[in-house]
Protein backbone atom coordinates (compact mmCIF):
# COMPACT_ATOMS: atom_id res chain seq x y z
CA UNK A 1 0.00 0.00 0.00
CA UNK A 2 1.38 3.39 -1.04
CA UNK A 3 -0.26 6.49 0.40
CA UNK A 4 0.63 10.18 0.04
CA UNK A 5 0.56 12.80 2.75
CA UNK A 6 0.96 16.47 1.82
CA UNK A 7 2.17 19.41 3.85
CA UNK A 8 2.63 23.01 2.78
CA UNK A 9 4.91 24.99 5.04
CA UNK A 10 5.32 28.72 4.68
CA UNK A 11 8.80 29.85 3.73
CA UNK A 12 8.90 32.08 6.79
CA UNK A 13 8.43 29.05 9.04
CA UNK A 14 11.19 27.13 7.28
CA UNK A 15 13.88 29.76 6.99
CA UNK A 16 15.96 30.55 10.02
CA UNK A 17 16.57 34.16 11.05
CA UNK A 18 19.52 35.57 9.10
CA UNK A 19 21.24 38.91 9.09
CA UNK A 20 22.14 38.63 5.41
CA UNK A 21 20.11 37.87 2.33
CA UNK A 22 20.87 34.49 0.78
CA UNK A 23 19.68 33.07 -2.52
CA UNK A 24 17.13 30.36 -1.80
CA UNK A 25 18.13 26.82 -2.79
CA UNK A 26 16.23 25.16 -5.62
CA UNK A 27 15.73 21.55 -6.61
CA UNK A 28 14.25 18.64 -4.68
CA UNK A 29 15.42 16.71 -1.63
CA UNK A 30 14.28 13.17 -0.80
CA UNK A 31 14.59 11.44 2.57
CA UNK A 32 14.25 7.78 3.57
CA UNK A 33 12.17 7.77 6.77
CA UNK A 34 12.87 4.40 8.32
CA UNK A 35 10.82 4.76 11.50
CA UNK A 36 7.46 5.36 9.81
CA UNK A 37 8.14 3.41 6.59
CA UNK A 38 7.95 6.37 4.25
CA UNK A 39 9.88 8.62 1.92
CA UNK A 40 9.52 12.39 1.77
CA UNK A 41 9.93 14.68 -1.22
CA UNK A 42 10.60 18.36 -0.48
CA UNK A 43 10.50 21.06 -3.16
CA UNK A 44 13.07 23.55 -1.92
CA UNK A 45 11.65 26.58 -3.76
CA UNK A 46 8.11 26.19 -2.40
CA UNK A 47 8.60 24.22 0.81
CA UNK A 48 5.96 21.69 -0.26
CA UNK A 49 6.51 18.33 1.47
CA UNK A 50 5.03 15.17 -0.03
CA UNK A 51 5.36 11.95 2.00
CA UNK A 52 4.62 8.49 0.62
CA UNK A 53 4.02 5.47 2.87
CA UNK A 54 5.82 2.31 1.70
CA UNK A 55 5.66 -1.41 2.37
CA UNK A 56 9.31 -1.33 3.46
CA UNK A 57 11.17 0.60 6.14
CA UNK A 58 13.61 2.49 3.89
CA UNK A 59 17.13 2.98 5.17
CA UNK A 60 18.64 4.63 2.12
CA UNK A 61 17.67 6.20 -1.19
CA UNK A 62 19.41 7.75 -4.17
CA UNK A 63 18.55 9.70 -7.29
CA UNK A 64 20.09 7.94 -10.29
CA UNK A 65 22.91 9.71 -12.08
CA UNK A 66 20.66 10.46 -15.07
CA UNK A 67 17.90 11.83 -12.82
CA UNK A 68 15.37 9.36 -14.17
CA UNK A 69 14.94 7.11 -11.14
CA UNK A 70 14.62 7.35 -7.39
CA UNK A 71 15.98 4.12 -5.87
CA UNK A 72 14.96 3.09 -2.34
CA UNK A 73 16.21 0.12 -0.30
CA UNK A 74 14.99 -1.35 2.96
CA UNK A 75 13.56 -4.23 4.90
CA UNK A 76 9.87 -5.15 5.22
CA UNK A 77 8.15 -2.55 7.34
CA UNK A 78 8.03 -4.69 10.49
CA UNK A 79 11.51 -6.26 10.21
CA UNK A 80 14.45 -5.16 12.33
CA UNK A 81 17.00 -3.31 10.18
CA UNK A 82 19.83 -3.76 12.64
CA UNK A 83 19.66 -7.52 13.03
CA UNK A 84 19.83 -8.78 9.45
CA UNK A 85 16.34 -10.26 9.61
CA UNK A 86 15.47 -13.33 7.58
CA UNK A 87 12.70 -11.60 5.61
CA UNK A 88 13.90 -10.41 2.20
CA UNK A 89 14.60 -6.75 1.59
CA UNK A 90 13.63 -4.86 -1.54
CA UNK A 91 14.91 -2.34 -4.03
CA UNK A 92 12.03 -0.04 -5.02
CA UNK A 93 12.53 1.97 -8.21
CA UNK A 94 10.36 5.05 -8.74
CA UNK A 95 10.17 7.25 -11.80
CA UNK A 96 10.98 10.78 -10.65
CA UNK A 97 8.15 11.92 -12.91
CA UNK A 98 5.57 9.79 -11.04
CA UNK A 99 6.21 9.21 -7.37
CA UNK A 100 2.79 7.78 -6.48
CA UNK A 101 4.00 4.16 -6.69
CA UNK A 102 7.15 2.26 -7.72
CA UNK A 103 7.69 1.65 -11.42
CA UNK A 104 9.09 -1.74 -10.38
CA UNK A 105 10.74 -3.52 -7.48
CA UNK A 106 13.42 -6.18 -7.13
CA UNK A 107 14.42 -8.50 -4.28
CA UNK A 108 17.60 -7.14 -2.71
CA UNK A 109 18.78 -9.78 -0.24
CA UNK A 110 18.42 -10.25 3.47
CA UNK A 111 19.69 -6.84 4.56
CA UNK A 112 19.97 -4.15 1.86
CA UNK A 113 21.65 -1.10 3.35
CA UNK A 114 22.64 1.46 0.69
CA UNK A 115 22.17 2.00 -3.04
CA UNK A 116 23.95 3.99 -5.75
CA UNK A 117 23.92 3.91 -9.56
CA UNK A 118 26.69 4.05 -12.13
CA UNK A 119 27.23 7.23 -14.13
CA UNK A 120 24.84 6.12 -16.88
CA UNK A 121 22.03 5.44 -14.43
CA UNK A 122 21.62 1.98 -15.97
CA UNK A 123 23.15 -0.15 -13.22
CA UNK A 124 22.47 -0.06 -9.48
CA UNK A 125 24.71 -1.29 -6.69
CA UNK A 126 23.14 -2.37 -3.39
CA UNK A 127 25.11 -3.39 -0.31
CA UNK A 128 23.70 -6.52 1.36
CA UNK A 129 25.05 -6.44 4.90
CA UNK A 130 23.83 -9.92 5.87
CA UNK A 131 25.42 -11.65 2.87
CA UNK A 132 28.72 -9.69 2.87
CA UNK A 133 28.37 -8.65 -0.75
CA UNK A 134 27.20 -5.99 -3.18
CA UNK A 135 24.33 -6.85 -5.53
CA UNK A 136 24.45 -5.41 -9.05
CA UNK A 137 21.21 -4.70 -10.94
CA UNK A 138 20.44 -3.83 -14.55
CA UNK A 139 17.68 -1.23 -14.28
CA UNK A 140 16.71 -1.42 -17.93
CA UNK A 141 16.38 -5.22 -17.91
CA UNK A 142 15.01 -5.08 -14.36
CA UNK A 143 17.14 -7.98 -13.20
CA UNK A 144 20.11 -8.77 -10.97
CA UNK A 145 23.34 -9.04 -12.97
CA UNK A 146 25.49 -10.57 -10.27
CA UNK A 147 27.14 -10.09 -6.89
CA UNK A 148 30.56 -8.99 -5.64
CA UNK A 149 32.01 -10.25 -2.36
CA UNK A 150 33.19 -7.62 0.14
CA UNK A 151 34.37 -7.49 3.71
CA UNK A 152 32.15 -8.17 6.71
CA UNK A 153 28.85 -6.29 6.97
CA UNK A 154 29.12 -3.85 4.04
CA UNK A 155 27.08 -0.73 4.60
CA UNK A 156 27.61 2.63 2.87
CA UNK A 157 28.94 2.78 -0.69
CA UNK A 158 29.71 5.45 -3.23
CA UNK A 159 31.00 5.65 -6.78
CA UNK A 160 34.28 7.37 -7.66
CA UNK A 161 33.92 10.58 -9.72
CA UNK A 162 35.16 8.82 -12.87
CA UNK A 163 32.77 5.93 -12.30
CA UNK A 164 35.51 3.28 -12.46
CA UNK A 165 35.59 2.30 -8.78
CA UNK A 166 33.00 1.59 -6.13
CA UNK A 167 34.13 2.04 -2.52
CA UNK A 168 32.22 0.12 0.16
CA UNK A 169 32.50 0.57 3.95
CA UNK A 170 32.69 -2.79 5.75
CA UNK A 171 31.55 -2.12 9.31
CA UNK A 172 32.69 -5.32 11.00
CA UNK A 173 36.00 -5.87 9.22
CA UNK A 174 37.28 -2.32 9.63
CA UNK A 175 37.95 -1.96 5.93
CA UNK A 176 36.85 -0.38 2.67
CA UNK A 177 36.36 -2.64 -0.35
CA UNK A 178 37.43 -1.32 -3.75
CA UNK A 179 35.33 -2.74 -6.60
CA UNK A 180 36.16 -2.40 -10.29
CA UNK A 181 32.85 -1.43 -11.91
CA UNK A 182 33.89 -2.83 -15.31
CA UNK A 183 34.89 -6.30 -14.15
CA UNK A 184 32.66 -6.37 -11.05
CA UNK A 185 35.55 -7.70 -8.98
CA UNK A 186 36.87 -6.61 -5.60
CA UNK A 187 40.43 -5.42 -6.31
CA UNK A 188 41.47 -4.34 -2.81
CA UNK A 189 40.44 -4.03 0.83
CA UNK A 190 41.85 -1.00 2.59
CA UNK A 191 42.29 -1.22 6.37
CA UNK A 192 40.83 1.96 7.84
CA UNK A 193 39.90 1.52 11.51
CA UNK A 194 36.91 0.83 13.72
CA UNK A 195 33.30 1.00 12.60
CA UNK A 196 33.46 2.35 9.03
CA UNK A 197 29.90 3.31 8.03
CA UNK A 198 30.05 5.37 4.83
CA UNK A 199 32.54 6.60 2.25
CA UNK A 200 32.87 9.63 0.01
CA UNK A 201 35.22 11.16 -2.53
CA UNK A 202 37.01 14.39 -3.31
CA UNK A 203 35.70 15.85 -6.59
CA UNK A 204 38.97 15.02 -8.37
CA UNK A 205 38.93 11.47 -7.01
CA UNK A 206 42.41 11.69 -5.48
CA UNK A 207 41.12 11.23 -1.95
CA UNK A 208 38.35 9.17 -0.44
CA UNK A 209 36.80 9.60 3.00
CA UNK A 210 35.40 7.12 5.46
CA UNK A 211 33.44 7.72 8.66
CA UNK A 212 34.87 5.74 11.58
CA UNK A 213 31.84 5.64 13.85
CA UNK A 214 33.53 3.72 16.69
CA UNK A 215 36.49 6.14 16.77
CA UNK A 216 34.65 9.45 16.29
CA UNK A 217 36.96 10.21 13.39
CA UNK A 218 36.99 10.80 9.64
CA UNK A 219 39.54 8.71 7.76
CA UNK A 220 41.36 10.07 4.71
CA UNK A 221 42.37 7.62 1.94
CA UNK A 222 44.86 8.19 -0.88
CA UNK A 223 43.06 6.52 -3.80
CA UNK A 224 46.23 6.05 -5.87
CA UNK A 225 48.13 4.14 -3.19
CA UNK A 226 44.90 2.81 -1.64
CA UNK A 227 46.19 3.54 1.83
CA UNK A 228 44.80 5.43 4.81
CA UNK A 229 46.89 8.60 5.16
CA UNK A 230 45.27 10.31 8.13
CA UNK A 231 42.39 10.68 10.55
CA UNK A 232 40.55 13.73 11.86
CA UNK A 233 38.67 13.79 15.17
CA UNK A 234 35.06 14.90 14.62
CA UNK A 235 31.84 14.59 16.65
CA UNK A 236 30.22 11.53 18.23
CA UNK A 237 29.43 8.63 15.91
CA UNK A 238 30.03 10.17 12.48
CA UNK A 239 27.87 8.59 9.78
CA UNK A 240 27.81 10.22 6.35
CA UNK A 241 29.94 12.86 4.69
CA UNK A 242 30.19 14.85 1.46
CA UNK A 243 32.91 17.02 -0.05
CA UNK A 244 32.14 20.42 -1.58
CA UNK A 245 32.65 21.02 -5.29
CA UNK A 246 36.02 22.72 -4.77
CA UNK A 247 37.24 19.88 -2.53
CA UNK A 248 38.21 22.26 0.27
CA UNK A 249 35.55 21.17 2.77
CA UNK A 250 34.10 17.84 3.85
CA UNK A 251 30.81 17.99 5.76
CA UNK A 252 30.50 15.17 8.31
CA UNK A 253 27.22 14.36 10.10
CA UNK A 254 27.64 13.21 13.71
CA UNK A 255 24.68 11.14 14.90
CA UNK A 256 25.60 10.20 18.45
CA UNK A 257 23.36 7.56 20.03
CA UNK A 258 19.58 7.31 20.35
CA UNK A 259 19.82 8.06 24.08
CA UNK A 260 22.42 10.80 23.62
CA UNK A 261 22.10 12.10 20.06
CA UNK A 262 24.68 14.44 18.63
CA UNK A 263 23.32 17.39 16.68
CA UNK A 264 26.43 18.70 15.00
CA UNK A 265 28.08 18.68 11.61
CA UNK A 266 31.86 18.89 11.47
CA UNK A 267 33.40 20.80 8.56
CA UNK A 268 36.80 19.26 7.79
CA UNK A 269 39.66 20.71 5.75
CA UNK A 270 41.07 17.55 4.10
CA UNK A 271 44.41 19.20 3.32
CA UNK A 272 45.25 20.36 6.84
CA UNK A 273 43.40 17.41 8.44
CA UNK A 274 41.57 19.74 10.80
CA UNK A 275 38.02 20.74 11.72
CA UNK A 276 37.46 24.32 10.58
CA UNK A 277 33.86 24.70 11.75
CA UNK A 278 31.17 22.93 13.75
CA UNK A 279 27.51 23.57 12.97
CA UNK A 280 24.39 22.75 14.97
CA UNK A 281 21.72 21.07 12.85
CA UNK A 282 19.22 18.74 14.54
CA UNK A 283 19.33 15.75 16.85
CA UNK A 284 20.84 12.64 15.29
CA UNK A 285 22.60 14.18 12.28
CA UNK A 286 22.93 11.24 9.87
CA UNK A 287 22.72 11.59 6.08
CA UNK A 288 24.51 14.13 3.89
CA UNK A 289 23.81 15.27 0.32
CA UNK A 290 24.94 18.32 -1.64
CA UNK A 291 23.42 20.52 -4.35
CA UNK A 292 24.83 20.19 -7.86
CA UNK A 293 26.52 23.59 -7.65
CA UNK A 294 27.96 22.86 -4.21
CA UNK A 295 26.24 25.88 -2.68
CA UNK A 296 24.14 23.91 -0.20
CA UNK A 297 24.57 20.81 1.93
CA UNK A 298 21.55 18.88 3.19
CA UNK A 299 21.71 16.88 6.45
CA UNK A 300 19.03 14.47 7.68
CA UNK A 301 18.44 14.51 11.44
CA UNK A 302 17.19 11.08 12.45
CA UNK A 303 16.01 11.92 15.97
CA UNK A 304 14.52 15.31 15.08
CA UNK A 305 12.61 14.09 12.02
CA UNK A 306 13.98 16.93 9.91
CA UNK A 307 16.66 17.83 7.44
CA UNK A 308 18.79 20.95 7.63
CA UNK A 309 19.99 23.17 4.78
CA UNK A 310 23.52 24.55 5.11
CA UNK A 311 24.92 27.41 3.04
CA UNK A 312 28.49 26.34 2.29
CA UNK A 313 29.78 29.86 1.59
CA UNK A 314 28.81 31.17 5.02
CA UNK A 315 28.82 27.76 6.79
CA UNK A 316 25.42 28.64 8.19
CA UNK A 317 22.26 26.60 8.69
CA UNK A 318 19.67 28.55 6.70
CA UNK A 319 16.57 26.34 6.84
CA UNK A 320 15.03 23.22 8.37
CA UNK A 321 12.30 21.03 6.86
CA UNK A 322 10.06 18.60 8.72
CA UNK A 323 9.82 15.18 7.07
CA UNK A 324 8.83 11.66 8.18
CA UNK A 325 10.03 9.87 11.31
CA UNK A 326 13.64 8.74 11.47
CA UNK A 327 15.10 10.16 8.24
CA UNK A 328 18.29 8.29 7.35
CA UNK A 329 19.30 8.43 3.68
CA UNK A 330 19.02 11.72 1.82
CA UNK A 331 19.43 12.62 -1.85
CA UNK A 332 19.27 15.77 -3.97
CA UNK A 333 17.76 16.21 -7.44
CA UNK A 334 18.63 19.15 -9.65
CA UNK A 335 15.79 21.46 -10.76
CA UNK A 336 13.76 20.27 -13.72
Amino acid sequence: MFKFRFKLLLASSLALALNVALAAPVGTVYTANERDSSISQVRLDTGVVKTLTLNIAPHNLQISADGRWLLVVGMPAHAEHQTGAISAGELLVFSTAALDKPAFSLPAGQHPAHVVTDLSGQRAFVSDSAANLVRVFDLQARTQLGTVKTGSFPHGLRLSPDGKKLYVANMRSGSVSVIDTATLKETAQIAVGNGPVQVGFAPDGRQAYVSLSAENKLGIIDTETQRLIGKVAVGRTPIQMYATADGRQVYVANQGSSSQPDDRVSVVDPQTLSVVATLDTGKGAHGVAISSDGAYVFVSNIEAGTFSVIDTASRTVVASHKVGAGPNGISYQVPE
